[in-house]
């Protein structure tokens, strides 16, 4: 339900949030040193790969557990996070909490999730009364009635829809249409012809049939179906837009009188789909790519009505089959983590429960999350770092020698504007409409999902609450949100790699500091820069400032486009671009600021390094990260994230303070000459 195009996150597109490792030990370790010596690889010079001399050893010892897509600090990080969530979940499950209360909503919906007995017995008994309603379909109209007027998936896998502010004008909140209908991950996937997306595609169609097969459908016409939705879907993957074309804010906004859309899209007839989702009111919506719905407009009527019911049954069963028995879950699985993502194993069952319980009541739960684990002085601590960091980012605007006067005074505005959320919302949500049944995990989740469709619905052309927030307080992860003018860290990743309360200045600057800084770079990087300091897409730099800003990033692009993994397979460097600005700019901010504190101007050692060397090796151990191939080369087609060694050796390659600290020479790989490096913000 929500967008994701313009919020702008630090971490790895949540990848890492599939699985935790199970531990023999519960106990926090007690630390000392807050850096890991051991990790090191010190027959690496720093100057030829940081990233290896700080984690090397590490990488070369440490396995990916199996029920994980990779394993690293944000998975570590993840994993005392769940068991957290764990305590709390199983004490409110115990609880015989008051009927409506959070402790009792969290408590029964993670106690029907685990009560596998009664799952397993239904097989897929929840599922049949929808496809009954598919089965009685008799054309394509009466398809896009169905999942209009389905209450816990609008608009099915054919309509992508979100509610957000409106752009350009952002006080004010819009129904988002976006592209849908595809079931890999971006078009590319319908047409590449190398041996491992090949092989994506025929993983594809068997879980298709395996699905089929298992409500009862013979081998061979399963087989028939399932071919026949993978040549559908490869025809609408014509009409999307590529992962690099979507990071373009202008280019994907454009609003419609409801009106206008149904002359020029007369079969999907946008005032019947709309009353049909109870939105007669709605006469203004945005669509951020309208070559899709032109071409879904043309494809419905002349797709055998056959072919779109065989489409809607597969979109029920897959969008539904962790909720069902095992066998469905463990397909969904076999194809969706295992063939995509290289993951080999399940995790354990309360941890995707767990999982389900935020998904589905996240601020319920997190109520009694922030209550149980995080303190208030832990958030007056984050507040005073972001004002830290912002006074630096002022004086580095106020300095910059490649903006004119005019276009510097928005950004300054623009910078004293933004809004800080630290830990969680200030107001919580309000789940009383949800009833949760301590036997009917399905019925809870379809609950849940009725709660977001009305919650969301209700805000269409109202004004937008400031105050929400679009991640959990669990949450291994920040975001920043252009349209809001806001950065926001949630109380799941303030903690260590990121932030120690014990640790020295050096390691908190390296990792929390460079986190803050890296979302306040977001606000003005190639899609945030084109926002003002109210949230509006407008054009509010002159054109020579715009001509010099795109010229600098360029650098990055052509810096990031010449790295390599796997196969010799290239990053791309203009859909990771807004990340590595980010990553710049956040390692730049920190390290100005830590130089402010005591330690900062200090030469003091500490385990044998001074503290600028500690300030980036702490930065180091923040992307101390490895996951599988599998991951990996998913990522390098939809991840605006670079890998994590990129993460690391990208910005310092641009930096002369690293080459200050590690004595990198001439000759040494990360060394560019002052005048080659990318410098911006």
């Amino acid at each position: 339900m929500t967008g994701t195009n313009r919020v702008l996150a630090v971490g790895l597109c949540m990848l890492v949030v599939t699985a935790c490792q199970k531990k023999e030990k519960d106990e926090t370790p007690v630390r000392t040193s807050f850096f890991d010596k051991s990790g090191m690889d010190t027959t690496v010079l720093p100057g030829n790969d940081f990233f290896t001399y700080a984690n090397g050893a590490w990488v070369k010892k440490t396995k990916i557990p199996d029920d994980q897509t990779g394993w690293g600090s944000f998975y570590l990080i993840y994993e005392e996070n769940q068991k957290k969530t764990r305590s709390i979940l199983e004490e409110a499950a115990k609880a015989d909490a008051k009927s409506g209360s959070v402790e009792q909503k969290v408590g029964d919906f993670y106690a029907s999730g685990m009560d596998t007995a009664t799952i397993n017995k239904l097989g897929y008994e929840p599922v049949k009364a929808e496809l009954a309603k598919i089965a009685a379909l008799t054309d394509y109209k009466q398809v896009l009635d169905y999942i209009a007027a389905d209450e816990t998936n609008r608009g099915g896998q054919f309509i992508g829809l979100y509610v957000a502010a409106d752009d350009r004008q952002s006080s004010i909140n819009r129904i988002n249409f976006s592209q849908a209908g595809l079931s890999l991950p971006e078009k590319e996937y319908y047409t590449r012809t190398d041996e491992a997306t090949k092989k994506v595609r025929a993983a594809f169609v068997a879980y298709i049939g395996k699905l089929f097969t298992m409500v009862g459908v013979d081998p061979a016409s399963a087989k028939t179906k399932a071919d026949a939705i993978l040549e559908f879907e490869t025809a609408l993957a014509k009409s999307h837009k590529a992962p690099v074309e979507l990071r373009d804010p202008v280019a994907n906004y454009h609003k419609f009188a409801v009106s206008d859309l149904t002359k020029q899209m007369p079969n999907l007839n946008w005032r019947t789909l709309l009353n049909k989702m109870s939105l007669e009111r709605i006469d203004t919506v945005l669509v951020a790519q309208p070559g899709y719905y032109q071409a879904l407009d043309k494809t419905l009527p002349t797709a055998p009505i056959s072919l779109l019911k065989d489409r809607l049954v597969f979109d029920v069963l897959d969008h539904n089959a962790s909720l069902l028995s095992k066998a469905f879950e463990q397909a969904s699985f076999d194809f969706n983590s295992k063939t995509l993502y290289g993951q080999p194993q399940l995790p354990e069952r309360w941890k995707r429960i767990a999982d389900r319980t935020d998904g589905a009541l996240g601020e319920a739960l997190g109520q009694l999350w922030v209550k149980k684990y995080f303190p208030a002085e832990a958030k007056e601590r984050m507040l005073t770092l972001v004002d830290n960091l912002q006074k630096v980012y002022r004086e580095r605007i106020e300095k910059l020698d490649w903006m004119a006067p005019e276009t510097k005074k928005v950004a300054l505005t623009k910078l004293d504007k933004f809004v800080k959320k630290i830990g969680y919302p200030d107001k919580w949500k309000d789940y009383s409409d949800v009833e949760v049944k301590r036997d009917d995990y399905y019925g809870n989740v379809q609950q849940a999902r009725k709660h977001a469709y009305k919650e969301d619905f209700a805000k269409i052309n109202q004004p937008v609450d400031r105050t929400e927030w679009g991640m959990t307080p669990p949450t291994v992860n920040a975001y920043a949100n252009p349209t809001n003018n806001e950065v926001v860290f949630p109380a799941g990743i303030l903690q260590f790699p990121f932030f120690d309360k014990d640790a020295d200045d050096a390691i908190n600057y390296g990792g929390i500091a460079m986190v803050i800084g890296h979302e306040m770079t977001h606000l003005f990087d190639d899609q945030g820069r084109q926002y003002d300091a109210s949230g509006n897409l407008r054009d509010w730099w002159t054109k020579q400032d715009a001509e010099r800003f795109k010229t600098k990033v360029q650098t990055v692009v052509n810096q990031y486009s010449t790295y390599t993994v796997l196969d010799n397979l290239h990053l791309n460097g203009q859909l990771t671009l807004g990340e590595n600005l980010a990553d710049l700019g956040g390692i730049t901010l920190a390290y100005q600021a830590f130089k402010l504190t005591d330690q900062g101007k200090s030469t003091d050692k500490i385990d044998g390094f001074t503290p600028d060397q500690r300030f980036f090796l702490g930065f180091a151990q923040v992307w101390r990260i490895k996951v599988r191939d599998e991951t990996e080369r998913a990522g390098i087609s939809t991840d605006p994230h670079s890998p994590a060694k990129f993460r690391v050796n990208g910005p310092l390659t641009n930096f002369e303070p690293f080459y200050r600290a590690f004595d990198v020479k001439p000759g040494q790989k990360l060394y560019k000459p002052e005048v080659e490096q990318a410098k911006v913000w």
